[in-house]
């Protein structure tokens, strides 16, 4: 049970971060600057909520962390556990992931017009996720490679999913006033996106043969739940590729076909990110081998 609740925190939490540094990343970097106000404005309270929830669950995972290395659910409320967590390699990361996510929940609060702090401070968050783990299991040059490998893939996987929900935002300005600078943020964000894309897919691979090496144990759960991430990637690469060079080129002016069919495929592309996160917080709980 305590287990189950630490992968449920995991997936609270990289969704979270995920939220934060896809609508900063809309509101600082893609959309111009007529448009960066009223995004800024759009995103405030979901950036306040999904800072104190980042924070909130970065908390937790750290008594949970200790129940896990102790006696169980006794141990997850004991301050001296904590302590004896913080000396790990997992707790000397996980207290400045703490330390960040509090700046950031500050921050979102207290200055949520400043977008381009919330970006920097969501990737610093997902950098120093790549520090615990299975990439944290490797020492000297080639640990230190495979933590920047994962840290890419985090931003990248950031920028992808992170980037859908306002995504379907910018579609529905897309409709009105705003609809020249919403179809300049989208064209944006589809240019980038595409080697977010490629960034998540070869960092993925590197990240995997680290892990497992060249000699795969195909019959390990963790083998089969990584092939089944794939899958849903797969997916929502396929939905990718068919929104912009399907779909988008026949759009027309007003609420046409192709425009709903463009909005519910992103929706399901949403639905299969979350399926790849809960994946990835489940399975980077196993042992690989």
């Amino acid at each position: 049970m305590l287990a189950l609740v630490y992968v449920v925190l995991r997936f609270i939490h990289f969704g979270a971060l995920m939220l934060i540094f896809g609508n900063a990343l809309y509101s600082v970097w893609f959309a111009p600057s007529s448009l960066q106000r009223l995004m800024t404005r759009r995103f405030q309270r979901q950036q306040k909520i999904a800072a104190l929830i980042s924070l909130t669950s970065a908390l937790l995972m750290l008594g949970i962390q200790g129940g896990l290395m102790g006696n169980g659910w006794s141990d997850v409320f004991i301050p001296g556990i904590w302590r004896s967590v913080l000396n790990t390699q997992f707790g000397s990361v996980w207290l400045w992931q703490i330390i960040l996510a509090a700046i950031t929940a500050g921050a979102a609060w207290l200055a949520p017009q400043k977008g381009s702090r919330l970006l920097l401070l969501a990737m610093g968050q997902f950098v120093l996720l790549a520090g615990v783990g299975h990439a944290a299991m490797n020492e000297g040059v080639t640990g230190a490679l495979q933590r920047l490998n994962h840290a890419v893939h985090l931003l990248c996987a950031a920028t992808w999913v992170g980037g859908l929900l306002p995504l379907l935002f910018c579609m529905r300005l897309a409709k009105g006033h705003w609809q020249m600078s919403a179809i300049y943020t989208m064209m944006r964000f589809s240019r980038v996106g595409h080697y977010a894309v490629a960034g998540v897919m070869l960092t993925g691979i590197i990240n995997a043969l680290f892990i497992t090496g060249f000699r795969v144990s195909w019959n390990t759960d963790y083998v089969q739940l990584l092939l089944f991430k794939c899958a849903l990637v797969g997916l929502m690469v396929v939905i990718a590729l068919v929104n912009r060079y399907f779909l988008v080129p026949r759009f027309q002016t007003g609420a046409g076909r192709e425009q709903q069919i463009f909005i519910r495929m992103t929706q399901a592309e949403v639905v299969l990110g979350a399926l790849v996160l809960a994946t990835v917080s489940l399975f980077a709980t196993w042992e690989p081998f």
